[in-house]
């Protein structure tokens, strides 16, 4: 059965490209959300999972180009893949200085890639129709989670509470760079999946899957982060700390997180209709991280 999607609500395409970003951790503290480290750790839940979440898109994104028989889905298909080997790179980069605040999370990391290398992982299948399957599985399911990217993508480019609470402008900073891309290639990997299969069952399966392995690993990272602070002696993560949060703005409220899931489910979504194609690329224009990478590359 066929999907039967609604047609992209924005006319203007924009190429996609990899954007070299430039970031100093040495003056982010530990708690860069000052006074809230639930918020702090719930968000940094994200360091633990893109790395192997986003070099996990990649490989599953190169063995689907020979699937590819449009030139146009192709061109995004690789300014996506560049885009996410960035996105992978840069949050690699913020373990080392969690390490040095005495937050280790390789015991997490290490999970996190199983989940990604072992479970989600190439398997061992017989040419033809079964690796086709679990090709076409593993592009349902980073559509699925590319929904929630592009929602927290638009959540923190308008997270105004974070500002006012004082949060550290180099995080803020990589979270924005990053959301705005994900903003900016919002339609990439549906569209992908449409040109590839776009069966509604499979999309409705792998959403389910998507959408409760993300809030599984989600709240195991937070606890983790919570119980292994140095500075707290009874940390604690809980859904109530979440909603809380969602109500004061520092964290996506989860009225909004809950009815984003019928839009997705919705026979005539397009993630076009989500978020602001024009006010991601503004800031992608203006990003700190950006322009000293940009900087740096013209004086070298």
């Amino acid at each position: 059965m066929s999907n039967k999607q609604a047609r992209p609500v924005q006319a203007e395409r924009i190429p996609l490209k990899a954007r070299k970003v430039s970031f100093a951790w040495e003056d982010t503290p530990l708690h860069w959300v000052p006074g809230d480290p639930f918020t702090t750790h719930t968000i940094n839940v994200l360091h633990l999972l893109l790395p192997a979440g986003e070099r996990w898109f990649v490989h599953v994104y190169r063995q689907a180009l020979p699937l590819i028989r449009d030139d146009r889905l192709r061109e995004d298909v690789i300014g996506f893949i560049g885009q996410e080997a960035m996105h992978s790179q840069a949050h690699d980069e913020v373990l080392p200085h969690l390490r040095e605040q005495g937050l280790d999370p390789t015991p997490y990391t290490a999970q996190v890639d199983w989940f990604f290398e072992k479970l989600l992982g190439d398997r061992t299948l017989p040419p033809g129709r079964a690796r086709r399957w679990w090709l076409l599985e593993r592009i349902a399911l980073i559509a699925a989670i590319e929904h929630y990217t592009a929602f927290l993508g638009d959540w923190v480019l308008n997270a105004s509470e974070l500002d006012r609470r004082g949060a550290d402008p180099t995080m803020l900073d990589l979270l924005r760079w990053h959301g705005a891309e994900e903003v900016e290639h919002r339609s990439v990997a549906f569209d992908l999946f449409v040109h590839v299969d776009g069966d509604y069952r499979r999309r409705v399966r792998t959403w389910a899957l998507a959408f409760g392995a993300l809030m599984f690993v989600w709240q195991r990272g937070a606890r983790f982060f919570m119980a292994h602070d140095p500075t707290l002696t009874d940390g604690k993560a809980s859904f109530r700390a979440f909603y809380r949060g969602g109500r004061r703005g520092t964290l996506p409220a989860t009225g909004a997180l809950l009815k984003s899931v019928p839009r997705y489910l919705s026979r005539t979504y397009h993630p076009s209709q989500e978020a602001s194609t024009a006010q991601a690329v503004a800031y992608l224009a203006s990003s700190p991280a950006a322009l000293a990478a940009e900087k740096a590359e013209h004086d070298a």
